[in-house]
């Protein structure tokens, strides 16, 4: 079953394997147990720091060494995690996941009304999960290449590159925290990290000046119609939102950002300029001129001779899975032939943003490729599974 190329990536939120005491170094440790609010209550000075809880939250408090330089460090570390693992401080989870992944932490925020005792509308929820997918999408298309408009472009591999991300729960539909794995993530963190404050900067420009250039040089820092519109997607239906940052510990701060990146923020004030951006945005991104090569996988015409709209799964030439192009006679049939003999075929045109970039328009050249049988052989075998 084939999920649809406009479905948001799923993120990832299975079981991950516990932290090994014996390679947690407690330092970073210490740095993750403050930046989620556990408090340093004092300790031995120059052997281990004792840390408890935050916001009063009942629980054995914790005794983390300085460093391994004393003979009881790694029991120290290996009792800090197992209580940190017994924890009903929600903060515990998310300390294990750093030591366990390395990661960056990016912190969605919402300011919604609660529901009864604290609960929350399923919409609401799924409205953060979703928010926060769509953003961390337009992250990973700006870290394939830079454009106002994607469409269908590079989806596929930026969705693949989220399949490592994981998140926490989402607390009411009000927060939401995704840790991205510093090893394989960071480009994806930096880049957001770029792309935000770009956005809050240009949105504030036009509503001093009611211009619209800053979008135009926020595109190379990773802003576009998709990231407007999951920021859209993010404050709609709230009194404000906000998107918090904090790199991994672990790996250190990258070149050229902050060590602690201020929370950028977004109100509903925001929301026309979003759209207005949003929409401005797909309107300008541009055709492209490409030579795709592709196996013909649907064709069809009104009678049996004329022209006919032909559907290609894309093998090479441009960074979408699948084009749809209306060919005339001739070149119909050419299509035809190459899809009956299982050969692809590769055709001259310009990839059209109007449709997503799923259409291809202006074709020409349209001429079979070929192939070797084993090659033909796995592109049929694609075909019928298809």
């Amino acid at each position: 079953m084939h999920r649809p190329i406009d479905e948001p990536p799923r993120l990832v939120r299975g079981a991950m394997p516990d932290p090994d005491a014996a390679r947690v170094d407690p330092g970073v440790l210490g740095a993750l147990l403050d930046r989620h609010g556990w408090r340093r209550r004092g300790g031995a000075t120059g052997r281990y720091a004792r840390w408890t809880p935050p916001d009063g939250t009942c629980g054995t408090s914790l005794l983390v060494p300085e460093s391994r330089a004393f003979p009881d460090s790694d029991d120290l570390l290996g009792e800090a995690l197992l209580a940190l693992a017994r924890s009903a401080a929600p903060s515990a989870r998310a300390v294990l996941v750093g030591l366990a992944v390395p990661s960056d932490e990016l912190t969605w925020t919402r300011d919604v009304p609660p529901g009864p005792a604290g609960t929350a509308a399923w919409g609401v929820e799924e409205q953060l999960r979703n928010s926060v997918r769509q953003v961390l999408l337009a992250g990973a298309l700006a870290v394939r290449d830079r454009a106002g408009y994607y469409g269908a472009r590079h989806r596929r591999a930026a969705a693949a590159s989220l399949t490592s991300v994981l998140v926490g729960p989402a607390h009411g539909g009000r927060r939401l925290t995704a840790f991205v794995p510093a090893a394989t993530g960071r480009a994806l963190a930096v880049r957001l990290h770029h792309a935000l404050s770009a956005a809050r900067e240009a949105v504030d420009y036009r509503r001093a000046t009611g211009g619209m250039e800053a979008f135009d040089t926020a595109v190379e820092a990773g802003v576009s119609h998709e990231l407007t519109e999951a920021l859209v997607t993010l404050v709609r239906g709230t009194e404000g939102a906000c998107v918090d940052l904090a790199w991994a510990p672990a790996a250190g701060v990258p070149e050229g950002c902050a060590a602690r990146p201020e929370p950028v923020e977004f109100s509903p004030g925001d929301l026309p300029v979003l759209r207005e951006a949003s929409a401005r945005y797909r309107r300008a991104e541009p055709s492209v001129p490409v030579r795709i090569t592709g196996t013909v996988v649907r064709l069809r015409r009104a009678g049996p001779r004329g022209s006919g709209t032909v559907r290609l799964r894309v093998i090479t030439g441009a960074d979408v899975p699948h084009v749809r192009m209306t060919l005339d006679e001739e070149a119909y049939r050419i299509a035809g032939h190459a899809h009956l003999v299982g050969l692809p075929v590769r055709v001259r045109g310009r990839l059209e943003s109007r449709g997503g970039f799923r259409r291809l328009t202006d074709t020409s050249e349209v001429v079979p490729v070929q192939v070797d049988e084993a090659e033909r052989d796995r592109m049929l075998k694609s075909l019928l599974g298809d």
